[in-house]
């Protein structure tokens, strides 16, 4: 019996190895991700939105309040979700 089994491992120990190994890769991508920060979310504050936009105070106002600008409120900051505004930008496109 145990002749039997010797005689299997190899092969058993190849067909884990070509299982398993999609499993390490992608497991490894998702570790460099989170190394990189890269998950974490990215916001916008308003002189962000100025400077890269150059949009007025005013106009930031205007859109939050009609619901065009999506906005996070932490106290008395407004926060804009990076991703989000990139979305109107992407949808918005002549």
């Amino acid at each position: 019996m145990e002749k039997d089994v010797t005689h299997y491992k190899p092969r058993l120990l190849a067909a884990f190895s070509r299982l398993l190994d999609p499993i390490y890769k992608k497991m490894e991508k998702i570790d460099s991700l989170i190394s990189s920060n890269s998950l974490k979310t990215k916001y916008y504050r308003n002189e962000d939105l100025k400077k890269i936009f150059g949009l007025s105070s005013n106009t930031i106002i205007k859109y939050r309040q009609t619901g065009v600008l999506p906005y996070t409120k932490l106290g008395d900051i407004f926060l804009y979700e990076a991703r989000k505004i990139d979305k109107i930008l992407r949808d918005n496109e002549c």
